[in-house]
């Protein structure tokens, strides 16, 4: 009785906070990346901003001048495994070994399967697939070398769980990222390394917006239980908890933000 309050006392002290930890965040310049660059930072982490064009990472400092001081960019292509090892060394070296890795460069395309070339295949199971790993691999390796734990947070879809018209290899590479978490939380648990993957519905950005604004977007909002689209700050919470001590218990687990879409009838 005593130890099982005790238990859930230390859980009610620890927070949300992420005050002294490092967080790489792939994918920045993009428009979760974004979003999810400004919630670690809101939430006291330091913060490596990867992608590709470092000059659109540069302006984060510019948009979060509050935060600027707490903000690193580091040029990394996902795909490229000389290019991940690259940016590894450059964090060991001017900033710090990230203990907590927030997984989202992707691309996805709209194609009917049959019209797909190989190169756009290629193009979009690479980055959301192989590179997730190439990343996150990379980390590991770095993090159980120095007897560190981490939090690996792999950004999946609902459509690692269902699919939808000309998504054929976004669909295919975001269930491929669903089992490498669960694989990845079963053999990095001994070093005490974390991985989940969060997994959002259909979220409101500058690409999509026009979209959901038309008649066929709408009818697709109608299917959502909640009838409405996800917004970007709807994924802060889960992202946190995630990150966070909180969630020192979980791994292998894949937190849905949907408005209840998954749920929904066929």
């Amino acid at each position: 009785m005593n130890n099982s309050n005790n238990t859930n006392l230390g859980s009610a002290n620890r927070s949300l906070s992420l005050a002294g930890k490092t967080v790489l965040v792939t994918g920045a310049a993009g428009g979760l990346g974004r979003s999810f660059t400004r919630c670690v930072l809101e939430a006291g982490a330091t913060v490596i901003a990867s992608g590709r064009r470092r000059e659109v990472l540069e302006s984060l400092k510019t948009d979060l001048p509050e935060y600027a001081d707490r903000i690193h960019v580091v040029t990394m292509d996902v795909t490229d495994e000389a290019s991940v090892c690259e940016a590894f060394d450059t964090m060991a070296d001017a900033i710090a070994i990230p203990d907590v890795v927030v997984s989202n460069a992707g691309v996805a395309t709209s194609k009917k399967a049959l019209d797909l070339t190989v190169l756009e295949w290629d193009r979009v199971v690479d980055t959301n697939l192989k590179g997730c790993w190439l990343v996150c691999n990379e980390a590991a390796r770095r993090l159980s070398a120095i007897n560190q734990g981490g939090s690996i947070i792999m950004i999946s879809s609902i459509l690692g769980h269902r699919v939808a018209g000309n998504v054929a290899p976004y669909a295919a590479a975001k269930a491929g990222v669903e089992q490498l978490t669960r694989a990845l939380a079963l053999e990095w648990a001994r070093f005490g390394i974390r991985v989940n993957a969060l997994a959002p519905g259909y979220i409101e950005t500058d690409l999509n917006r026009d979209f959901f604004a038309s008649e066929p977007g709408q009818k697709m909002i109608r299917r959502i239980p909640q009838r409405r689209l996800g917004q970007a700050g709807d994924l802060s919470g889960p992202l946190l908890l995630l990150a966070s001590d909180l969630s020192d218990y979980m791994t292998g687990s894949t937190l849905v933000v949907d408005g209840g879409h998954l749920q929904s009838s066929l």
